[in-house]
């Protein structure tokens, strides 16, 4: 299934907790285009909305009555079930790290946790998964850039966005966030042809001037090359595609 900006992605939240499960909620709805679907307050539970509803995600606790998080882990691995997982929970001992992990969790966030690291690991998520999922071999170099994670994490504090960002070119300029860098590079390296600021701000979700800001950084430092597009009438139009290195 093709993920684009404009595509929700579908969440199931397992959680025995339901003030627990209400911050799920909260924190996945306010990042697009996340959506919750559906919730379940033990494994069991949990495993029958997954086949009902067979999201793109789950959130999932490890500790919970009936039936454990690893135990749905395990189970949901056991029949081909196609949802990703990102692991919340206050199972902090490696024996259990290791195994969810093993299973095959995109991410594991320890409670407490905050808002900004939630917002980190499903911005990850959906820059994997929409290059992933553009279709098309990729090379190493792709997949690395894809898999390289936000190097500056936010620092626990209030609930709120992060207005800084770093990328392993150094630090961004004011106003940049390496997620979003992220983000444009994963939607470019998906494209067959160069793409114009209007269809990165359409692909990515963006503000046009936001793109434009992005393009014009990344193709300044050097990872962007421009081609310009002369037409009959109007001004040219900036086209940009990631270099082949």
């Amino acid at each position: 299934m093709e993920r684009t900006s404009m595509q929700a992605i579908n969440v199931v939240l397992i959680e025995d907790d339901p003030m627990v499960r209400d911050i799920h909620r909260q924190f996945v709805e306010r990042v697009a285009p996340f959506r919750v679907v559906a919730e379940a307050s033990n494994g069991i539970e949990g495993l029958e909305m997954v086949r009902r509803h067979k999201p793109h995600l789950a959130i999932l606790d490890i500790f919970m009555p009936k039936q454990d998080g690893l135990q749905t882990l395990q189970q949901l691995r056991a029949e081909g079930a196609g949802t990703d997982v990102i692991a919340i929970t206050a199972a902090n001992d490696p024996p259990t790290i290791r195994r969810v992990l093993q299973l095959g969790a995109l991410d594991y966030i320890m409670k407490p946790f905050k808002y900004d690291r939630v917002k980190s690991a499903l911005e990850h998520y959906l820059t994997l998964h929409r290059a992933i999922d553009a279709g098309g071999e990729l090379t190493q170099l792709e997949l690395d850039r894809m898999l390289k994670r936000h190097n500056h994490m936010a620092v626990p504090g209030e609930v709120g966005d992060s207005t800084k960002g770093s990328d392993t070119q150094g630090e961004l300029p004011k106003g940049l966030q390496g997620m979003t860098l992220k983000a444009i590079r994963a939607f470019l390296l998906g494209q067959v042809k160069a793409c114009s600021a209007e269809e990165v701000s359409e692909g990515v979700g963006l503000a046009r001037v936001t793109a434009r800001r992005y393009l014009e950084y990344m193709e300044k430092s050097g990872e962007l090359a421009l081609d310009v597009q002369y037409g009959g009438v109007g001004r040219p139009v900036n086209r940009y595609r990631m270099k082949q290195e």
